[in-house]
């Protein structure tokens, strides 16, 4: 039937093809159809089909096995396949030429008069002609910025080479605006999305680097766009110059009490604590980045301080030396809020606990002992500046006994340790944040105590909402009012981690709180996965969270061990909701698995992390030894950084 020639475009042109059969299936029957590509007409096509069928599901079978951590269960490999899986079947060419869209719309900027109802006149330079991995090839089969640097997290152990073209195509010049911007998403480019590239460059960088080849091109390359990126976020995003930014809505669609990419209802300008936090966390990634590139260009170590120095700034711009009511930072409340600038100089905090809140908690990263001292041009400008600034210094100290902790390491955070026991209050307290199945996005008190903020005789309300959105905002298909949400509870756990490394097994909260059970920081990272990926393995009643009430899905034979990687998560018992086939993020589910399938809390804590990750990708590159000594730290070299 396929080679007959009038089913064929006469034009000899097109990259799609689809073959009609008319099939009867009985009740509770089947029906199989065979197909095969091939480029030339075979003489016995099937001849040997089953077998290899069968040859090709051996070795994905060894493929996932080999990758994956002796010490999960079945059901959690099957959760970690699934996931990445996944990653690999939401790859798709993905076609946009912008100059041509534009002339077609009569709305090309140097040909024609803009009509202000055509979007992206501002990208006419863009031509996208590449596979691109997708938040949702289904429902969502366009890039988003922020999705994709998430993305090649979980990419990062089954195709690595694609996860790093991945990260430079957002930066080439066909996608990556003159001006410095990485475009969001097609719907509109322009919107400001969370900077965290950075995150994942650095991320990949590190794993290639201890498998023993590192990429330094990779990282230059990678380090060149950010930098634009950098200052483009400093002079569009802080107008003011004052180390607190906006940015819009920031990928949290309706988190806000108003909409925050919008003119405010009151006018005025909005500081916020998430788009200010992010840069903090920016600051951190460049840092590091420029410290990997001290060590084959001294010059770097110039552009290394710039980076401390502005993270410095920015946190001491969060909460300034005295009390203050027009900083984001809350002592009375012991939380971060947006802080709402008004046009007659006045200021005021949207008092909403949310995300917005948690994301100062992000920006954590430690740096080792023998990592610190190794730039003396660097720590001479550090020491000038501590000179200069003592009582900042002060301020800003996670300590008492300053910047230093556990085996000399140095940390980089803007809570210090008292603001982090308060914030921590609110994160593990489950009327609050801490939900069945991870971290809620909105805390639970807002669901009878509501936040409502009235203006021009309008009431604006935020109330804690576990499921769908009921408001209209960026079209009300997600909802960041309540449920879970994979990436940031992923950036969550990294920060925990990072800061168990630093304060070590004497710093213990109540977890969750108020429950009278005190853990260290990497017991509350692991209590975290462990609820997160509780969503999608069975219960004790063989029932999955993540199919909520679908007695399909739940029951069938056939149905209930495929797993859906839903975009978001119900708040309160862990239901799929959004966009079901595989969206992209929600695979981070993996990686979290193998991490902690990999690693114990005296190795992460005694060993320099570098090693201790070195040991962990060797792993997952070449498999794990099957004995008990998966858990002791062989030999290897490694990067003090992660």
């Amino acid at each position: 039937m396929l080679l007959r020639s009038d089913t064929v475009n006469p034009a000899k042109s097109g990259t799609k093809a689809a073959a009609h059969y008319a099939l009867d299936v009985p009740a509770g029957g089947s029906k199989t159809i065979r197909l095969r590509l091939a480029s030339a007409q075979m003489k016995n096509a099937f001849g040997g089909f089953e077998k290899t069928f069968k040859s090709r599901i051996a070795d994905a079978d060894e493929f996932y096995n080999r990758i994956a951590p002796n010490s999960l269960s079945e059901d959690e490999r099957r959760v970690h396949r699934q996931a990445l899986a996944g990653m690999l079947w939401t790859k798709q060419y993905y076609y946009f030429d912008l100059e041509h869209w534009l002339r077609e719309h009569k709305s090309h900027p140097l040909l024609e008069s803009v009509r202000h109802d055509v979007r992206n006149t501002e990208w006419f330079h863009m031509l996208n002609s590449d596979v691109i991995s997708m938040p949702d090839k289904w429902e969502y089969p366009w890039y988003a910025a922020w999705d994709l640097a998430f993305h090649t997290i979980s990419l990062s152990l089954v195709d690595f080479d694609f996860a790093k073209e991945q990260l430079l195509l957002m930066l080439r010049s066909l996608y990556f605006h003159p001006s410095g911007q990485i475009p969001a998403y097609e719907w509109n480019f322009s919107d400001v999305n969370p900077p965290v590239h950075a995150f994942a460059t650095l991320w990949l960088y590190n794993y290639e680097r201890q498998l023993g080849r590192a990429d330094l091109r990779f990282l230059e390359r990678s380090f060149q766009g950010l930098m634009l990126n950098f200052n483009w976020w400093v002079n569009r995003k802080d107008p003011a110059g004052r180390n607190v930014f906006a940015g819009g809505f920031l990928g949290l669609d309706n988190i806000g009490v108003f909409d925050r990419s919008a003119q405010l209802p009151p006018g005025g300008t909005l500081e916020q604590a998430d788009g200010t936090a992010w840069m903090a966390f920016y600051c951190q990634n460049m840092l590091e980045m420029a410290l990997i590139l001290c060590e084959y260009d001294p010059m770097y170590e110039e552009i290394a301080f710039k980076f401390a120095q502005h993270f410095m700034w920015i946190a001491y711009a969060m909460d300034r030396l005295g009390e203050h009511h027009d900083e984001m930072w809350d002592e009375q409340d012991g939380f971060f809020y947006d802080l709402l600038r008004l046009p007659d100089g006045k200021a005021m905090r949207l008092k909403v606990r949310s995300l917005v809140g948690l994301l100062p908690l992000c920006a954590s990263t430690v740096i080792e002992a023998n990592d610190a001292a190794r730039y003396p041009r660097l720590v001479e400008m550090i020491a000038l500046f501590r000179k200069r600034h003592p009582e900042l210094i002060s301020h800003l100290a996670p300590t008492d006994a300053g910047f230093i902790g556990y085996k000399e390491r140095r940390l980089l955070s803007i809570l210090n340790r008292k603001k982090l026991e308060r914030v921590l209050h609110y994160l593990l307290d489950e009327n609050e944040f801490l939900g069945p199945h991870g971290i809620r996005s909105l805390s639970r008190y807002h669901l009878d105590h509501p936040f409502v903020f009235h203006v021009g005789g309008q009431e604006y309300k935020v109330q804690y909402l576990p499921a769908e959105s009921n408001t209209g905002m960026f079209g009300g298909n997600s909802n960041w009012r309540g449920p879970v949400w994979m990436p940031v509870n992923a950036l969550i756990v990294r920060a925990l981690m990072n800061l168990y490394t630093f304060y070590g097994d004497e710093f213990k909260v109540q977890c969750p709180t108020g429950s009278g059970r005190t853990m260290t920081l990497f017991e509350v990272a692991q209590e975290l996965v462990r609820r997160l990926a509780g969503t999608f393995l069975r219960d004790a009643n063989g029932r999955r969270p993540v199919y909520g009430g679908t007695a399909k899905f739940q029951n069938d034979p056939h149905w209930r061990d495929l797993i859906l990687f839903y975009e978001y998560f119900h708040g309160d018992n862990g239901a799929g909701l959004g966009a079901s086939h595989q969206t992209g993020w929600t695979a981070l589910v993996a990686p979290l698995l193998d991490i902690f399938g990999r690693i114990d809390a005296k190795t992460m804590l005694e060993t320099e992390r570098g090693h201790v990750f070195a040991r962990v990708i060797r792993e997952q590159v070449s498999g794990e030894e099957k004995s008990d000594e998966g858990r002791v730290l062989r030999a290897g070299q490694g990067h003090g950084r992660s």
